[in-house]
């Protein structure tokens, strides 16, 4: 969007952007498309400075909009009326996330976890009996997990369901404050029924937590009988969203309410579940409920990019400062420094975008059939479990990059970053949120760290814990490769590396590859070494597990550094157009040496990099940033944002401002 294009390459760059967005845009690019129309209807402009009861109001109309449009079927399966197509939903949520994130949380809330839970842990009944009012949101809903006392520990909930066999029904209690179920969305003020998840008791024996559908309002808006509803507040930012906090005293719902796929309940209190092993069965139900991880990564992955949307314009309108020898101030864009602060940035969000894309991918191959049958096989399994801890790894990277990119967006915005109407607080503000909500993030790399540790624990039987840790690295390194289809690509690229660091670019593709690859094998094995010794010493296993939590953090971030960087490189290849590959190419570098800029320190103190190189890596930063310089605006018109969702005034040339200023809903 550089003010001294003339009309030639114009043209050129508009052609190349278009190129690229094609690439970007994927497999959905349909439902990409058709979300991007529907929220240029002034409905859907971004808002600022309304009041809660306001924005509520306003994001309750959008939602019943959005209700009548295609995109909520296409979560749900075709036998109920919905699409069976949960990748193209889940693509469609995250290009919604361009507009008020308000919405995009409250429609999650509906669709993506309350209708949800209905579909992977409830059985045809519910299906038949709710799933077409959830679709059409003549049944708002809730889904109560969280509690006061508990939030990402959910197996220790303490809200129980317990089972009177003289009545038929569950008996839903809250027992005390710390099990108050807390930030529930939807709940203060639209939502009529919640999944609420508890401890289920049947003749006096617990079986863990399950999920019951209890009703919380009736027809008139109401509590019902026994249900305790309370606002949560003004918040920081999502105030479109009515957050509440449900309490239950003896609450009484019938037999039929259990969400029973994984267990279910007889009339006369015996419990049976396709799965025996407890733990196993509250991780297999939580697991189906993986796509909240997913679908938050990508609302934080379009916040990124409309941060930088906003910022890189800005940049290329913006002058500050003569140049010597001339009479014009130079484009803020023209400084190094400022291209160091943006154009990394952009080129990190370009690597995730391609891993959101693969996760997105598996997800729909996991969950996107139309079969609601329970598969017990190892295949299928093994798939579910590679999906989570990418999807744990993967939004926990996402959110902190949106969280650092926002943040640095409005500062290289200066004092029109702090405006309101330039979307920059807003957006900081709705989404700083995601990096607990979902899981927090910290939880969820101890996540990623024991799944790379135990994945396989069950297969290994009596290896020693190292040989058994070894293995299972290598097994998911392979795993994860395998699956990419980059496997020849990524081990082509590494096996022509030369032996010595020094003798080798640092743009060479393979050397960056070993190098990250190198970087996690030595951390795993470092924490392997660890744990064994603390317990040899016969030291307590949370003792010597909480002591290494600083070295299970770094083997995690490096595992999910290698899997973006294995992404990107695998999307390179897949593109046919040779221009827009060699720029991708130039993204990808920029975004992998940054990433060694950032952790040279610890290359350093492990011997893989040399001072002089280290100096090195910074020098090749500034090259990249220069090179990519022309090309910042073609990157983020990419994106294809449209400037009714751009909105930021500072981003949007005279006309277009013109045009907004005459309808800006304040």
């Amino acid at each position: 969007m550089g003010a001294d294009n003339d009309t030639e390459a114009t043209e050129a760059v508009e052609a190349s952007a278009a190129d690229l967005r094609r690439v970007l845009d994927g497999r959905w690019a349909w439902i990409r498309d058709e979300v991007r129309a529907t929220l240029q209807d002034p409905l859907f402009a971004p808002v600022y400075d309304m009041a809660t009861d306001e924005h509520r109001d306003r994001v309750m109309a959008q939602a019943r909009v959005l209700a009548d449009t295609p995109g909520p079927r296409l979560l749900f399966p075709k036998a109920f009326g919905g699409d069976g197509e949960i990748g193209a939903a889940v693509t469609g949520f995250e290009t919604q996330a361009y507009g008020d994130l308000s919405l995009l949380v409250k429609t999650g809330v509906q669709w993506g976890l309350f209708g949800g839970a209905i579909v992977h842990l409830g059985t045809e009944r519910h299906h038949e009996r709710y799933l077409p009012d959830v679709m059409t949101l003549r049944l708002p809903g809730c889904f109560a997990m969280t509690e006061t006392g508990h939030g990402s520990d959910v197996q220790s909930i303490r809200t129980t369901a317990t089972y009177d066999e003289s009545t038929g029904e569950f008996v839903i209690e809250t027992p005390d404050d710390d099990a108050v179920k807390d930030y529930i969305g939807n709940a203060a003020r639209h939502g009529r029924m919640a999944a609420v998840f508890a401890q289920l008791t049947t003749l006096g024996e617990s079986h863990g937590v399950h999920a019951l559908l209890v009703p919380i309002r009736d027809d008139d808006g109401n509590p019902c009988p026994g249900v305790s509803i309370e606002d949560c507040g003004h918040k920081a930012g999502l105030n479109g969203v009515d957050n509440g906090r449900l309490a239950f005293h003896e609450v009484r719902v019938p037999r039929d309410a259990l969400l029973d796929r994984y267990g279910s309940v007889a009339a006369d209190g015996t419990y049976t579940s396709p799965i025996e092993n407890e733990t196993r069965r509250f991780f297999t139900m939580l697991g189906t409920l993986v796509q909240g991880r997913v679908s938050v990564s990508g609302a934080a992955l379009s916040a990124s990019k409309a941060a930088l949307t906003i910022a890189v314009r800005y940049g290329l309108a913006r002058r500050q400062f003569h140049a010597p020898d001339s009479e014009r101030e130079v484009l803020i864009l023209d400084f190094l420094q400022h291209q160091r602060r943006l154009l990394p940035a952009l080129a990190t969000t370009y690597a995730l975008h391609f891993a959101q894309e693969e996760l997105v991918a598996q997800l729909h191959s996991v969950f996107g059939g139309e079969s609601d049958t329970i598969s017990s096989g190892d295949a299928d399994d093994l798939d579910r479990r590679k999906l989570e801890t990418l999807a744990a790894g993967v939004k926990a990277t996402m959110t902190w990059h949106a969280t650092h990119t926002i943040q640095m967006c409005r500062e290289a915005c200066g004092g029109a970053g702090y405006l309101s109407v330039n979307r920059l607080p807003q957006l900081k503000a709705d989404t700083d949120v995601f990096t607990t909500f979902e899981g927090d993030n910290t939880v969820l790399l101890q996540l990623v760290a024991k799944t790379l540790l135990t994945n396989f624990r069950d297969e290994f039987g009596e290896l020693d814990s190292l040989g058994m840790v070894r293995f299972v690295a290598d097994q998911v390194v392979e795993a994860v490769i395998e699956r990419t289809s980059a496997r020849s690509i990524v081990q082509r690229l590494i096996d022509v590396v030369p032996g010595r660091d020094e003798d080798v670019s640092v743009l060479d593709r393979g050397w960056q590859l070993a190098l990250f690859e190198w970087r996690e094998k030595h951390a795993l094995d470092g924490v392997t070494r660890r744990m064994r010794k603390g317990m040899s010493d016969g030291a307590d296993p949370f003792d010597v597990f909480n002591s290494v939590q600083d070295h299970v953090l770094l083997v995690a971030q490096a595992h999910i550094d290698r899997e973006v960087l294995e992404l990107f490189v695998a999307a390179i290849d897949r593109c046919e157009d040779p221009a827009t590959a060699a720029l991708l190419n130039d993204v990808c570098d920029l975004h992998t040496l940054s990433m060694l800029e950032r952790d040279r320190a610890w290359f350093l103190e492990h011997g893989r990099l040399t001072p002089a190189r280290a100096k090195g890596l910074t020098s090749a930063v500034n090259d990249l940033c220069r090179r990519l310089r022309p090309q910042a605006g073609l990157l983020v018109e990419a994106f294809g944002i449209p400037d009714a969702l751009v909105a930021a005034p500072i981003a949007l040339g005279e006309e277009e401002r013109r045009q907004r200023a005459k309808g800006q809903p304040a």
